[in-house]
This record gives C-alpha cells, structure tokens and sequence, in this order.
C-alpha cells in the first residue's frame, strides 16, 4: 500500500502526526505523534464512499503531516492502495483514501483514540486476548506473523530515514494497548550483554522465539525472535561468552531477529524469560543455578486443563507474584525451569491432569524452584504463553496427526504408474534413511518458463545433485523422475507409498505475475512434516544469499498425500528477472542441493 506524503503547514495548534504504520496482520493504520497531543475528535470523522474507481475516504480535523516528504508502500488483501495527504492548511485537514475492491465492506473500518494517537482498524479479526502473550512455539512461520514489507523512497539522509522507521517501531510498541488493537511487531531488541556462557537479550515489548534450530561445521544453535526488529547498533556483532562460545545477532528477514551461538554445548542453551518478557537470558542449563533473580518467591495457586479440540490441549499454571521461568523443548519431552517458585499442591496437579494428554507430566522440586517435565512424541506441535501480568504460564500441546489405512489406500487406487518401479528398491547402507527426491514437473509439463528457461530442466539438475550428494552419505534415494519424462502427480505419490520412504521432498522453481516477489520458500501440510520443513528451510536460508519467505502450510497434492513426512521447495523465483538469473547457474544450484543436504542430515541428526 501506499502511503503519501504533502508538505505541511506550520500551524502550532494541529495534530502533528509524525509517523504513519500499517500493521496488515492486524489491520491496523497507526498515525502517531511523537508528543502527547490534544487529539481530533473521531466522532467528527466521516466516510464518502467513491467510484471510478472504487475507494473510500475520511477527513481528519485538526491534523498536520509533519516531517520530510515520503512514502510507504505496503500490499494488502481486499485494499490496494492508502493514500494519506494534506488534504488543506487553512484548516488543517488530513485526507486519508483507501482505494479497495468492489465487494470489501467498509463497515469493518473502526477508529480508535489512544494518547498518542489515532488508529484505524481496516479489519474485522476479533479480539485478540491482551492478557496472555505467546513466548515460545515450535511453528517458524504464523498467519499471526507481521509480514510489513516495506520500502521507503524519500529525499532524506539515509540515517535520517532509519531513525523514522525506528521512531514508528517505537510507537507501536509503546502503545497503551487496548482490547481491540491488535499490533503484532512486538518487540524492539536493543541491548546485548554477554557472560560466561550466557548472553542478555534486552528489549521494549514481548519477546518470543521459535524452537531453536542445531546447524553443524561449526556446531551451532539458533534462536528465532519472530516478529522483532534489532537496534542497527549492535547488528552482526560478535559477542564472546567465555572461552569457547561466540554469539551473533542479526536481523535475519523483515520480521524476525536471529541470535547464533557458537558452541560444543548446543543442546544445553535455553532461554529464561524474565518477569516483564522484556528480557531473555540464553544460558547454559549448568548456570540455572548462577542467575540473579529479585524480587522474591511465588507459589503456584491453581492447576488448569482445556481441551481445544481432539489433538490439541493445554496446561495452565497460575502463581500468586509474577514468574521467572526457563524452558526447554526436545525431542522427548517439554522442561519449564520454574526457578522462583517453591511450593505447590501435588494432589491437586495429579488430580487436574489425570486422564489428560499431561497425565505423564511430572512437577518436583529442584536445585533451584521447580521442575515441570511434560513427555511429548518428537513431532507434537508446542506453543507456550506467558500472562501479561508474569502470573500465569500455559502450555498447548498438538498431538501428530494419525495415519489413517483407508488413507493410504485411497492414495494408492488412482495411480497407474506409467513406467515401472525399480525393481530393486534402493536402500540405505549403515543404517541411514531412506529418501524420495521428487524434482517438479518433466515431460510435457514445463513448469514455470520465462525466456526459454524451464522450470523443469533446473529441478531435474538440482534434484539429480541431491541424489547423488545423499547416495554418497549412504541414503537410499528413490527419484520420481530421473530424465525429463512426465509423471502425473498421483504416480509420484503411489511411487513413494510403494517405497515407504522415511521423508518426501518435492524441488520446484516458483513464479509470480509480478516481477518483484523473490526469495526461497519451503511448503508443508501435516504437522509432522514441519520439523522437516523448519530444518530444510533454516539450511536453505543461512546458504543462499536470497530473500527468506518463510515456511508455510500449503495443500499442494503431492505433500498432502504422501504419508511420510513431506515438504516442497520453492528455490527461487523464474519470474524475477534479477533471480532467475542466478537460479539457472550452477554454482546456484549446487549451493541449493548442498543445503537441502544438510538440512535433510541435521533433519535425522537432532530430531529423528
């Protein structure tokens, strides 16, 4: 979308708006000042609806646009375009217009007042719960996530243009939140400060990080903070945390901040969230003991169990003071480090969680608080959730999702295979997995094209480097497709099922009628196939200098049929000029196939 700016005038007594966001996750526009300001009244704000095109506008009374000439550009679904400008100076007037499609209804349009400023709600979402914050999930993407790809065009400095960007992220995350706003770019990492083995993450909002990923040569461990932007200060520096450990930070995508540590120890780091969660230490599990934690004790005061649905549960605990907590997930079982709580009610935890998906869970004493182990299947999909008060921690469990006969055999009818089945199925030596490489498309089926270059031809090359880099290490590898022959979708799904593999994964080449979007995408449907896809992606990502569009749950056919666990690969745009020259290299490709490699390794390495 976009925004536009007109000088404004120099009237004393107006609204000096001096930044302007939109948040699409949430829908909402937030026109901001930098002072507290005697706000317009938005009972005088009216909507005119418009044709030729279709758009919707509004007046602000009393506003003025302050600061240098600029726009926003922003995409949205049912808006295409906003334009704020000034609409006069004598009054001051602000205009905003929403160019939108025929059918969006502007009854969802909804303003709010806040001290600071005032906020236009373009959706009708709901109401997201203020009170409880999410701090920790398995997931590495969410359709809660605030995907604002921005770009600013302005004829100021560049480090004048920055600090508008940064000032914006401070408003939202200053705000005096209300039930019905919902901003979720919510946290703002401005300070690091390194220990021996440990390092303070310090910021303005509510943290959360994604399920850390384990990378090798070095051996290393990354934390994920989705929706969170670094201070450019202390961006890709490097911090020592004793003899052996180095930790870096960086803002890996648009909306996400990346901490890796360098370390022999990688599955001991996990993080402690402070009271507030404005504060993360990632620690060595050994320091647990060595932490400073003020202000006193709390007590557990009440056990909650809630159904959610028949693979989804969660366990709510309730302190009486605000609560320090450490956590940890692996592959076997969740541990919370409750480390300033002391007492508790056995009985009553025994009572609430018998007969429930936590009936294993076991809650004891330890050398510092508490210690909650929850045993879990290594593919349960887990979300953790933090009060806004520090006085509450809930913990939701999905379970795998069960594999069905009737399935597998409505999978396997359709498929007539048009040519035959090895007749030998290869297998793996050494006891390693086995693998379905499927390369995209083949035959009469081009795939995506632009210029006489064939989607095709380069998933063919790719996957034909993967089977070969995979045999070298030992795996059985079957391809769908080894020349550029066409096999249907159905036929690629019966050759998997008949080969039982232990993962799927599909190689395509993506494309857009716009030339603009770019960048590597990975796809998954079945919640067990995520921890594949997050270890794909996460090896794709830091190899390939490229955008990183996120992981994603899609419906395509072939990883929704194949019972394994499954994933597709987008490894670049066709349609994007400057990409499409740098997929059809080789050097391009072999970079891709090395880093499915690893993250097909680290896949069996950390999680199976």
């Amino acid at each position: 979308m976009l925004f536009g700016y007109v000088q404004p005038s120099k009237a004393e007594n107006s609204f000096k708006i001096t930044s302007a966001n939109f948040d699409i996750s949430g829908g909402i526009i937030a026109l901001t000042s930098a002072n507290i300001t005697d706000l317009p009244e938005i009972s005088d704000i009216k909507l005119v609806k418009l044709s030729n095109p279709t758009r919707t506008y509004f007046d602000i009374p009393k506003a003025i646009l302050s600061g240098t000439k600029k726009d926003w550009i922003f995409s949205s679904e049912g808006i295409k375009e906003i334009k704020i400008s000034q609409f006069s100076t004598a009054p001051d007037i602000v205009r905003v217009v929403l160019y939108h499609d025929d059918n969006y209804d502007t009854g969802n349009l909804k303003f709010l007042q806040l001290k600071n400023g005032i906020f236009i709600k373009t959706k009708n979402n709901g109401i997201q719960n203020p009170f409880m914050q999410n701090i920790y999930r398995d997931d590495h993407s969410s359709s809660n996530d605030f995907y604002e790809y921005m770009t600013v065009s302005t004829n100021a400095n560049p480090s004048e243009t920055i600090a508008r960007i940064d000032q914006a992220f401070n408003n939202h995350t200053n705000l005096n939140y209300s039930q019905e706003l919902r901003l979720n770019t919510k946290y703002y990492i401005d300070r690091v400060t390194a220990g021996t083995d440990m390092v303070t993450i310090g910021g303005i909002g509510s943290a959360a990080i994604e399920k850390p990923m384990i990378l090798s040569n070095p051996t290393r461990i990354v934390f994920d903070f989705p929706n969170t932007m670094v201070n450019r200060a202390i961006r890709n520096k490097e911090y020592n945390l004793g003899l052996t450990d180095t930790m870096r930070i960086g803002q890996f995508s648009v909306n996400k901040a990346r901490i890796v540590i360098t370390t022999p120890y990688v599955t001991k780091y996990i993080p402690v969230y402070s009271r507030d969660n404005q504060t993360v230490v990632l620690t060595n599990s050994d320091n647990l003991g060595k932490l400073t934690i003020s202000g006193g004790t709390t007590t557990i005061t009440s056990f909650l169990h809630t159904k959610i649905d028949n693979l989804s549960s969660a366990m709510t605990l309730n302190f009486d003071k605000p609560l320090v907590h450490g956590f940890d997930r692996t592959n076997s079982e969740i541990i919370a480090y409750l480390l300033n709580t002391d007492e508790f009610n056995s009985e009553d935890f025994t009572k609430i969680f018998s007969g429930t998906a936590f009936n294993k869970a076991k809650l004891s004493k330890a050398s510092r608080g508490l210690r909650l182990s929850i045993p879990i299947e290594h593919d349960t999909l887990v979300t953790t959730f933090l009060g806004a008060d520090g006085k509450s921690l809930k913990i939701q469990i999905k379970e795998p999702r069960e594999i069905i006969k009737d399935t597998i055999t409505e999978i396997l009818t359709p498929a007539s295979p048009e040519k035959n089945l090895p007749a030998n199925m290869p297998k793996g030596t050494d006891g390693k997995y086995k693998v379905v490489i499927d390369a995209g498309h083949g035959g009469s089926d081009v795939g995506a094209t632009r210029k006489g270059i064939y989607e095709k031809n380069i998933t063919l090359e790719i996957a034909k480097m993967v089977e070969k880099m995979l045999k070298k290490q030992g795996y059985g590898v079957l391809m769908t497709r080894s020349d550029d022959t066409y096999v249907s979708l159905q036929d690629r799904v019966a050759y998997s099922e008949a080969y039982a593999p232990d993962i799927f994964v599909s190689i395509h080449v993506n494309s857009s009628t716009n030339e603009a979007p770019n960048g590597i995408e990975t796809h998954y449907y079945h919640s067990e196939s995520i921890p594949l896809a997050q270890s794909v992606h996460s090896s794709l990502a830091s190899s390939i200098k490229a955008n990183d569009r996120g992981t994603f749950k899609s419906k395509f056919y072939v990883i929704n049929h194949t019972t394994a666990p499954a994933i597709l690969i987008e490894t670049g745009f066709i349609s994007n000029t400057a990409e499409r020259g740098q997929i059809v290299t080789t050097a391009r490709k072999q970079a891709t196939a090395k880093a499915i490699v690893e993250g097909i390794n680290n896949y069996f390495k950390y999680t199976k």
